[in-house]
């Protein structure tokens, strides 16, 4: 997987994916229903790194393998949807096994 550029972005696509539901499903409840705002304090910062990740490896992944635009922006709006990045991962993953055939 890290072979790649491809294959770095869907990593840190999962990776972002993740801290997306955990500050989503975990942080926000905790901090709105338990009062511990420190949680979404520390998974927002994480996630925030992460999704700064996300889009430098968005352009390196995009540069490298020519991607249109409309794709790019795809995978944009993947990062800003709950499971979107999973389903990003997921159609990439598809499109590499394609390829290699």
């Amino acid at each position: 997987m890290l072979n790649t550029e491809i294959g770095r972005f869907r990593l840190v696509s999962l990776l972002e994916g993740v801290s997306f539901l955990v500050l989503l499903g975990i942080a926000m409840p905790l901090k709105y229903a338990a009062g511990i705002p420190e949680a979404v304090r520390y998974v927002g910062w994480a996630h925030g790194l992460l999704f700064v990740l996300f889009i430098l490896a968005l352009l390196s992944a995009s540069t490298a393998a020519r991607w249109p635009l409309s794709k790019i922006a795809g995978a944009f709006i993947a990062s800003v949807v709950p499971f979107g990045a999973f389903v990003l991962e997921r159609r990439l993953r598809e499109e590499e096994r394609a390829a290699a055939r």
